[in-house]
């Protein structure tokens, strides 16, 4: 899968252009009639003027140490700006509170200085989160769990409604398919009308992109009981069946539900602590900012809430964004989620085909944050 990469700007190349323009303009000759010194008092008002966040610092000397009244009223609109950007008003206040206090008694020697090392500290501090601190390799783990544990590699999808668990499901299938593993798809989602009929659209879809030999049994299956049935009970016995019949990956699908919805969210927890899934992906949009943290924690506190005592908690491992293809550069949910958990995005969904299901480039989510 390719890194997700829309191209936004950098702010280094913005700063090297106006440099240039700058020199540019520096060594050209004044025009006739006096013109010169109109010119000249309209390159020193405009001058340095590379915009952006980081304009900001003009008013900063050279060579002085940064005090607390210098930043004071830099990081309160570098705040502001990030959560223009979508990032969680919390966890925006806590970013620059690390920046500042990274900041604080530094002594810079030029303007330019001022600017570089204000954007490195910020930059250190979003990549720091977006970087994973463990590494989710999912066609690896699944080719242990078939070589060494002779069992299917289980994956549970959880979320709230209208998110698109199922349809990124399917791309997740769609992925391991074209790695050439046999998927099973257990239709868990007992409440959600159309759900198994949904999951089965996909089924057919993904197995006539990737034809077998007559007679052959398909890349893709759909395991399901229909409705009003116990989730947890379902996915087992897919489980089962699918180590029977020699798949290599379980994907369960489960219901859409609110994080407030306590009856739900112990219903979940069941279907964890039953099957123990080797991986759990929470499914979020990137549309949201404060609300992804107070969907993400509260998800994640259920599991670890209800979890068997004595037994370590099947809490969430990973992220999938989706809708990250309608955003711009309004990213700042990717740090709230990352923030919160501190698991990883794992990907992100970009489109409507099964193709559109990218891995986040994480320099590119940085520059489109300070952008």
């Amino acid at each position: 899968i390719p890194d997700f990469d829309a191209g936004y700007a950098d702010d280094d190349d913005v700063d090297e252009e106006s440099e240039e323009d700058e020199a540019a303009g520096a060594g050209a000759s004044p025009p006739r009639g006096g013109g010169g010194k109109k010119a000249a008092a309209a390159t020193t008002s405009s001058g340095g003027g590379g915009g952006g966040m980081f304009s900001f610092f003009k008013g900063l000397t050279g060579n002085k140490v940064l005090g607390e009244d210098d930043l004071a009223d830099v990081l309160e609109k570098t705040r502001v700006h990030l959560i223009s950007k979508n990032v969680a008003s919390d966890i925006a206040s806590q970013l620059c509170e690390s920046v500042r206090a990274g900041l604080v008694g530094k002594k810079l020697g030029s303007f330019r200085s001022v600017s570089a090392t204000v954007r490195e500290s910020l930059e250190e501090s979003l990549v720091r989160i977006l970087t994973p601190k463990r590494k989710i390799d999912i066609l690896r783990d699944v080719m242990g769990a078939r070589q060494q544990a002779k069992r299917p590699y289980v994956v549970a999808f959880c979320g709230v409604n209208g998110v698109g668990k199922s349809t990124n499901l399917a791309k997740t299938c769609f992925w391991l398919v074209q790695n050439k593993f046999r998927v099973m798809i257990a239709a868990c989602d007992t409440f959600r009308s159309g759900a198994v009929e949904q999951l089965n659209v996909h089924v057919r879809a993904l197995n006539k992109l990737d034809p077998v030999p007559e007679g052959a049994p398909p890349n893709v299956t759909l395991f399901q009981k229909g409705y009003g049935k116990d989730a947890a009970e379902i996915a087992q016995i897919a489980i089962r069946q699918a180590a029977e019949q020699g798949y290599d990956v379980v994907l369960v699908d489960t219901a859409g539900r609110m994080q407030d919805n306590a009856p739900l969210m112990r219903a979940l927890a069941k279907l964890m602590k039953v099957n123990r899934p080797d991986l759990v992906l929470f499914v979020g949009e990137a549309l949201v900012g404060n609300e992804a943290v107070d969907q993400l924690s509260k998800f994640n506190r259920a599991l670890v809430d209800n979890a068997e005592p004595g037994t370590t908690p099947r809490a969430i491992d990973g992220i999938i964004l989706t809708k990250f293809d309608t955003i711009d550069d309004k990213v700042g949910a990717a740090i709230s989620m990352t923030y919160t958990t501190g698991q990883p995005i794992v990907f992100v969904g970009t489109g409507q085909t099964y193709t559109c299901l990218k891995k986040l480039n994480v320099r590119t989510v940085v520059n489109a944050l300070l952008k």
